[in-house]
């Protein structure tokens, strides 16, 4: 366990805050870069309207977790300052400043160039004025059967106070005059709209002069709202969204069944404070205060959009257009040779070699399959698995669930505060325990990120003839969560093995999460908190020791954060002692590369492209030897020093190779999806110059079948 505060010890480091950038404004810029994807007339058409869409679904969480925990310190009075040397109340007003010019950006891509690119292909938005008499006579009778029933228009009178928003919630502001049929005179009502009703509308095809004609419900509600409400006039109808924090708050003093803690806050998740509006571009200044003072938010945290205010929920339109030509071309992943052949056994196939999987070009499915097989064998005895995010349907899920009824021990460390993951891992919780598995949930203070899965199996050997039996451990390390999903669209690692030392290591750590006890020396796994930042730190060291003797030095890592400052000034340290670095971080980072006197042998690159990279990679010259290392973890304060993580090593040579070819270098030459990143913290987009090189590409047709 750590000995130090994270204060305790930047402060210890003496560097000052221009040495470092800021995580918020870092966080921006990456999706900034997503935003670029969006912009990028390479891309498929749809996909860049997927992209778009993904930019919003990023501010969501960005608002509700970072901007809401900044609002957060300043209700407390905080005094802390980040490590770029920024207040709470100054970070808020950058953060704000930036992001609402990110979103103007976003919003003119959308209504200038994507729509009408959509329109050109036959899919078409269509405003209240574009639609013809039978369109219209069909939307009203879609609103009159699928709509209105399930609305609840709530007039805003002394007994009919303001009503208590969700999170992210679709909502209508009403201006209206006139009194109703009980006399009552109010100039205010507001509309919810519930999420069972679909926010993009699809035409039907007999109506339409082009394939694909759909209608956004807050058009659709605009238009008749009025029917709502008999008799009176309806002065102005404002679609508005609240963003609320959506941390949860839990004493771990306090403490006594975490489960039933968390299961207590999920619901108020929902009605967290606000800490964004947004409001349709032609919402009244009347109006827009008003619902700036219901939210208790002020002028800073209103954003006006010109277009939906919920443009995640466009999401789904890519998905109902059957235009493959506007789509990325279908993708299907490989297997690895050793698993390849039609009667593989993957026990025997594991026990002749440890495997590697990349993600998504290789198929998880290997995964999935051993503990299919794991649940069904009756030589295995034993199945320990951690689970942080895995899905509400989970084929993995249901295999533990089947193994338990089979009678083997089923051990499963749930993460229950998995943000956003939370009630799906308390479901699924539930039904492991309903079956006999035993359940527990990590250490109280420390979420579980590690991705572990052992199965034991008893097995027969053959020792001088004369027979018997071993315990046998199959293990899986990965780069990312159990999710099948997930892994067709997020680049990982995963390895497969039953190397003595490395199962016996996993063992240890299982014995840790479940038990108590004191925390053992690890052969080969690095382990957060206890001595994976130590053992990276001691890495770049010696790294930077041997440039200091004149012998080669290398360090290439890839993230997706990169923030810890004490591993920050061990890179500065290093590269001042000539160590060559390149850092592949996909999200945010704050180092400063390339400053002279600083980090000038330092390079920050950032690739953006079809998949989420998402896999951690270090690899260290080592004199040679070449270390390297496959983590769960960033390098972050979180995942260093309040979290369970491991970073596990590549020990077949072969392999090695593939990971430091695959992972690492194939990025560096990448000058398609790559952004390289600049002293003040700007990216600039690698030239093209020569042979376009995508990574993304080239792993794809060098690992599909």
């Amino acid at each position: 366990m750590p000995t130090h505060t994270l204060s305790e010890r930047h402060a210890a480091l003496q560097l000052p805050p221009e040495h470092f950038l800021n995580r918020e404004l870092g966080l921006l810029a990456f999706n900034r870069r997503v935003l670029a994807q969006a912009q990028d007339p390479r891309h498929p058409l749809l996909e860049r309207l997927r992209f778009l869409c993904i930019v919003s679904s990023n501010l969501d969480e960005f608002f509700e977790i970072r901007v809401a925990g900044l609002k957060e310190q300043i209700k407390l009075g905080s005094q802390a300052i980040t490590t770029d040397g920024l207040s709470a109340q100054e970070n808020l007003l950058r953060v704000s400043a930036e992001a609402r010019a990110l979103i103007e950006t976003q919003y003119a891509l959308f209504n200038q160039e994507i729509l009408p690119a959509l329109d050109a292909e036959g899919i078409r938005f269509l405003r209240r004025s574009d639609w013809n008499e039978p369109q219209r006579e069909w939307i009203r009778g879609f609103f009159l059967r699928e709509v209105m029933p399930v609305l609840t228009p709530i007039g805003l009178d002394p007994s009919h106070p303001f009503p208590r928003v969700l999170n992210k919630s679709l909502n209508f502001a009403i201006e209206l005059e006139g009194k109703d049929a009980f006399g009552r005179s109010s100039d205010a009502a507001i509309v919810q709209a519930p999420r069972v009703l679909p926010r993009v509308i699809l035409l039907p095809r007999e109506l339409c002069d082009c394939p694909y004609a759909f209608v956004f419900l807050s058009s659709v509600l605009h238009e008749f709202v009025g029917e709502l409400f008999s008799g009176m006039n309806v002065l102005g109808c404002y679609q508005f969204r609240v963003t609320r924090n959506s941390d949860l708050f839990v004493d771990e003093e306090e403490v006594k069944n975490l489960r039933t803690t968390i299961q207590g806050e999920l619901p108020q998740r929902h009605f967290g404070d606000a800490v964004r509006l947004e409001v349709a571009d032609n919402c009244s200044p009347a109006m827009a205060d008003f619902l700036l003072a219901q939210f208790n938010l002020s002028e800073n945290d209103l954003y006006r959009v010109a277009g939906p205010v919920n443009l995640v929920r466009v999401m789904q339109v890519p998905d109902r257009v059957a235009r493959d030509d506007l789509k990325f071309p279908s993708f299907k992943p490989g297997t690895p040779k050793a698993l390849a052949r039609s009667n593989c056994d993957i026990f025997d196939s594991v026990r002749a070699g440890d495997i590697l999987l990349h993600h998504p070009y290789q198929s998880f499915t290997p995964v999935i399959d051993l503990l299919d097989r794991a649940a069904t064998d009756p030589q295995v005895v034993a199945i320990k698995m951690t689970v942080y995010r895995t899905g509400t349907d989970s084929v993995l899920m249901q295999s533990l669930i089947r193994a338990a009824q089979n009678g083997k021990e089923v051990t499963v460390v749930v993460e229950l505060m998995a943000r956003f993951d939370e009630e799906a891992n308390i479901g699924w919780a539930t039904k492991l325990e309903e079956v006999g598995a035993h359940v527990v949930y990590g250490v109280v203070g420390y979420k579980t990120h590690a991705k572990m899965l052992m199965v034991v199996r008893r097995e027969q050997v053959n020792d001088a003839g004369s027979g018997g039996s071993l315990l046998r451990r199959y293990v899986h390390l990965g780069t990312g969560n159990y999710h099948p999903r997930t892994a067709r669209m997020y680049t990982d690692f995963g390895l497969l093995t039953c190397n003595e030392e490395i199962g016996n290591d996993v063992s240890e750590v299982f014995k840790q999460l479940t038990g108590l006890g004191r925390a053992q020396t690890l052969t080969h796994l690095w382990q957060a908190p206890f001595t994976l930042q130590s053992n990276i730190i001691a890495a770049i060291r010696a790294e930077a020791e041997a440039a200091r003797a004149g012998q080669k030095a290398r360090i290439i890592a890839k993230m997706n954060s990169l923030l810890e400052p004490e591993t920050i000034a061990a890179l500065y340290e290093a590269s001042q002692a000539g160590v060559r670095i390149d850092l592949i971080v996909r999200g945010v980072c704050a180092l400063r590369p390339g400053v002279p006197g600083l980090s000038d042998n330092i390079r920050v690159r950032s690739i953006i492209g079809r998949f989420l990279e998402h896999h951690r990679v270090f690899c260290f010259h080592a004199g040679g030897e070449e270390k390297v290392y496959l983590s769960s973890a960033d390098w972050m304060d979180r995942n260093f020093f309040r979290r369970i993580e491991l970073a596990f090593p590549i020990l077949d040579r072969k392999l090695k190779r593939r990971v430091i070819v695959e992972g690492l270098q194939t990025y560096l030459r990448d000058n398609q999806g790559a952004w390289e990143m600049d002293g003040d913290g700007g990216y600039h987009r690698r030239s093209g110059r020569g042979q376009p090189r995508s990574a993304q590409r080239e792993l794809s047709e060098l690992l599909q079948p």
